[in-house]
């Protein structure tokens, strides 16, 4: 038997057109994909921050913070409300009216008045019920909520 000469095998193969025209047509897809992407974000109606003209009468709503503590003591933007009254009496006659003075001021300055109420997390749900009697006492509607934090 005869064999082969492995020498006679290694020579040049000269160019190879195949892996070249594959490589063009992966090369085509890409751009032909691109291209349209391109055309989709002109497409886009978006507008760009800059500046906008601000109206000088920009209503800003009056806030007002009412928080109860643990203790059920309610405080109106860090002032005591009815600490003559007895904590376990339901109604808060100081409170309902500087809510009521507050709701009237808003009303002639033509602003909203926001208030929030901030409660601490053991504090009873009565309290906040009391509470919010005095808003609605005050015909107060805008109203959230929210819990004191442990620092």
């Amino acid at each position: 038997m005869r064999r082969l000469d492995d020498s006679l095998n290694e020579g040049n193969l000269g160019f190879q057109i195949a892996p070249m025209i594959d490589v063009v047509f992966v090369i085509m897809l890409f751009f032909m994909v691109m291209a349209g992407a391109v055309k989709i974000e002109k497409e886009l109606n978006t507008t760009l921050p800059g500046s906008a003209e601000v109206q000088p009468n920009s209503d800003l709503p009056d806030e007002q913070t009412i928080t109860i503590s643990d203790t059920g003591e309610v405080a109106l933007n860090d002032q005591p409300m009815d600490t003559s009254v007895p904590a376990d009496t339901h109604q808060l006659p100081e409170l309902a009216g500087a809510l009521t003075r507050l709701k009237q001021n808003a009303d002639a300055a033509k602003t909203q008045l926001m208030v929030t109420i901030v409660s601490d997390q053991s504090a009873k749900y009565g309290r906040t019920v009391d509470v919010l009697d005095a808003l609605a006492q005050a015909q107060i509607s805008n109203v959230t909520f929210t819990v004191n934090e442990e620092e």
